[in-house]
């Protein structure tokens, strides 16, 4: 037990943080190392690796995940943001360099160093433009709301260059939520919504890798290749309906034997038929709670920054999670996005912990004279 009356950074911490938020994601990382020892052993098996591979590097990958996610909820709204500008800046260098001189695998360079740079850019992403966005709101004399709509295609257009549409369509649709809650004229919404719908267009007329997927989603018989998107969710809507409410049990799946993404983007799939639609829609369950309590505390938050870096962060992993149980159910055409904390990644788990870890820190507990001093620009004994 700890004490209320303790002063130690860690009481402090465990009295002000929302455990309810930090429960939930626990159990969502141990959903993780589970479903991963349902679907990963047969991708370990095509791969001629030992049958627990991916199992192992998940559990490893969990500790710096745990740790950076930790570490971050310690974090002020102050540190959280200068932590992220830094993280932001040297994302995108990476992201350039991985442009360059990145692994290319299926057309596109998304890979360097063994790690997937885009994915920390979103988090980053996240709090540089809800502060731009709260500065905005603010100050009427500071350029925040300018600064935030150049913010989007200096994000957006190294990641089209990968090409990476997904995390161009996921980074888009989390700033226009932010500049949404920003109380901005219905006529810029609509303006962005035009432009939005103007580039769905031009990708599908000029990008060879869209158009494919987006006519392989509408019309099967156009699919090419001997593995097309359209084999991978026929197959995951087959093992819905062969697990049927109660599913074939752990480790009785078959279909997983021949889906090629059983352990990344489809490992739901895998989890309808081998536990059944009941826990599906419990795993939906959960990931539905971390959403609304996240959204529940950015509602709750006086500090216009905190509250919109709760709201982008939350809606950047609610987004991301609806994207990839979309695909899995053949309701949208593949996007290569991962289920949080549930699919096979190191980049995808680490980055996901980081932004959980500023979604915790800047939802925590504190005094209202605190929350005072930041809302009015964060003068400190530091003299910020």
């Amino acid at each position: 037990m700890i004490s209320r009356a303790a002063r130690s950074p860690f009481a402090e911490w465990w009295w002000t943080v929302d455990r309810w938020l930090l429960a939930a994601l626990g159990i969502l990382m141990v959903i993780g190392i589970v479903l991963a020892m349902a679907g990963s052993p047969p991708v370990a098996e095509r791969l001629h690796l030992s049958m627990f591979h991916f199992v192992n590097r998940q559990v490893l990958y969990l500790v710096p995940a745990a740790t950076v996610l930790i570490a971050t909820s310690f974090l002020t709204p102050r540190h959280v943001r200068r932590a992220a500008l830094i993280a932001f800046v040297v994302g995108m260098a990476l992201v350039m360099v991985t442009i360059l001189f990145g692994q290319e695998v299926k057309g596109a360079r998304r890979w360097i160093f063994g790690i997937q740079p885009s994915e920390f850019v979103k988090p980053a992403f996240v709090i540089v433009a809800a502060w731009a966005f709260s500065e905005g709101a603010k100050h009427r004399g500071f350029p925040g709301t300018t600064l935030a709509v150049l913010l989007l295609p200096i994000t957006i257009i190294p990641l089209m260059l990968q090409p990476d549409f997904g995390q161009t369509m996921l980074i888009s649709l989390v700033w226009a939520a932010l500049f949404f809650t920003a109380g901005l004229h219905l006529f810029w919404m609509v303006g962005i919504g035009g432009l939005g719908a103007a580039a769905a267009m031009l990708a599908f007329k000029f990008v060879p890798h869209v158009r494919a997927r987006i006519l392989r989603f509408m019309d099967p018989s156009v699919a090419g290749g001997s593995v097309s998107d359209t084999f991978q969710v026929d197959t995951a809507l087959e093992s819905f309906i062969g697990g049927g409410w109660f599913g074939k049990g752990p480790g009785e799946g078959t279909l997983k034997r021949i889906l090629p993404d059983s352990h990344t983007d489809f490992i739901f799939a895998v989890t309808g038929e081998e536990f059944g639609i009941i826990a599906c829609m419990l795993l939906v369950a959960v990931f539905a709670f971390i959403v609304f309590r996240g959204l529940s505390l950015a509602s709750r938050n006086a500090d216009p920054f905190c509250r919109f870096a709760a709201a982008g962060l939350i809606l950047l992993f609610g987004i991301q999670s609806c994207i990839n149980l979309a695909v899995n159910l053949h309701l949208m055409p593949a996007k290569g996005m991962t289920l949080p904390f549930i699919s096979y990644g190191g980049s995808s788990l680490i980055s996901l912990a980081l932004g959980m870890g500023f979604l915790i820190a800047v939802t925590r507990k504190r005094p209202r004279s605190e929350v005072m001093l930041e809302a009015n620009g964060g003068i400190g004994d530091d003299g910020e």
